[in-house]
């Protein structure tokens, strides 16, 4: 399975951004739709962008939807979370994962393959 390294973040006050990296060293990223999601302390692990294998398709679940972009770069084999106006409940563990179905899916059963995770805390 290819293996996923989340970079990017971090400590950021209310109304800040960052961006999260997910890469794939050594592999075609291609092959792979995408997806972000996030798991807070105490609470179930959710579904936040997917992009499909060439980009052309994207969904965003409503909580982050006009703040968060998701964008891939072929040629870097990275696929990138842009999150502006963060809230203090945006704080949470930000994974990415990879599944070879063509289109992204909401459901975390559909992805074979997890990075680590990125720590990200948004203070008020």
């Amino acid at each position: 399975q290819v293996q996923l390294v989340e970079s990017g973040g971090g400590l950021v006050q209310t109304g800040g951004s960052l961006r999260l990296s997910c890469a794939a060293p050594g592999r075609t990223f291609s092959v792979y739709a995408m997806g972000w999601f996030r798991q807070a302390p105490g609470k179930e692990r959710e579904f936040l962008v997917g992009i499909s294998r060439r980009g052309d398709s994207t969904d965003y679940a409503d909580s982050v939807k006009g703040r968060f972009t998701i964008s891939r770069d072929a040629a870097k084999n990275t696929v990138y979370l842009q999150m502006n106006s963060l809230k203090p409940e945006d704080t949470a563990v930000y994974f990415c994962a990879a599944t070879e179905s063509y289109y992204p899916s909401r459901h975390l059963v559909t992805y074979g393959a997890w990075g680590q995770g990125t720590q990200v805390t948004v203070s008020s």
